[in-house]
């Protein structure tokens, strides 16, 4: 498994990234400067080709289409039973959709005014990553690579590095589709399909687009957590397999990808 690396071009960035890939990954969020509204996102499906190492991180982007077709599946997640002193929902229920739950709520973001990815990717670190993956060189890793996307992330905004976003601008991501790969009673494995968007300010128009994530989980401590081994295993099991296409909700090739796109929890 290759390491994760911060990387900035015209399709988007990486936040974060590390020493361990199949953990630290699972921590990486993309922030996009094409989108569904029509930037310099590929027009093209994601991830229609069969992969021999899939990586846990965000690949390709595409271009939505604009018919819609009604997803065949549908899930309400549970909701994490409280939150944590780092402001994480955790305790979540020890079934299938309580692992993705966790997997959700470790995969959404929300980079604005002076919250920066950095902090983001602690909490996410901290609430959510297994114990055998908890290092201090990983979270001096982590943090390192958060403050180096977020200057880039400033110098694109036009504003100097350390200084809060523009009025109004923001990065977030949300997920909004799974694919359970492999489920038992203790791990659950699962591609999951992130919309990202990103705004540069008040006036600026929100570009977005769509990456899709390989993520395992172990329940360890009374909870679900990601893991380096259960990524590692998931990678395993989709060696050789066709890879779900990275299409939004709506595109007739959710359904034949078989995501279950989801519902907010009331």
């Amino acid at each position: 498994m290759g390491r994760t690396r911060g990387t900035w071009n015209t399709k988007g960035m990486w936040l974060a990234g590390g020493v361990l890939a199949a953990v630290l990954a699972l921590t990486g969020y993309a922030v996009l400067s094409g989108g569904d509204g029509g930037g310099d996102t590929p027009a093209g499906k994601g991830g229609a080709s069969t992969s021999a190492s899939a990586s846990p991180g965000p690949s390709a982007t595409y271009a939505p289409p604009d018919d819609w077709t009604e997803p065949n599946s549908w899930a309400a997640l549970p909701r994490g039973k409280r939150t944590d002193d780092h402001g994480s929902q955790v305790g979540f229920p020890k079934s299938t959709e309580g692992a993705v739950a966790m997997m959700l709520a470790a995969n959404s973001t929300d980079i604005e005014g002076t919250k920066t990815n950095a902090d983001e990717q602690l909490r996410i670190y901290r609430s959510y990553i297994g114990k055998a993956d908890q290092t201090s060189e990983n979270a001096e890793q982590i943090e390192l690579n958060g403050q180096q996307s977020d200057k880039a992330l400033a110098k694109q905004m036009g504003v100097a590095a350390g200084q809060p976003l523009p009025s109004g601008a923001y990065v977030r991501s949300t997920v909004v589709g799974y694919k359970i790969i492999k489920k038992s009673d203790t791990e659950v494995s699962a591609w999951l399909l992130s919309r990202v968007v990103q705004k540069n300010g008040e006036t600026a128009k929100e570009s977005g687009s769509y990456t899709r994530t390989l993520a395992g989980a172990q329940w360890e401590g009374g909870d679900w957590k990601l893991t380096g081994d259960a990524t590692a295993r998931a990678q395993q099991d989709v060696q050789g397999q066709a890879q779900p296409h990275i299409v939004a909700p709506g595109d007739a090739d959710f359904n034949s990808s078989g995501w279950t796109a989801i519902r907010q929890a009331s």
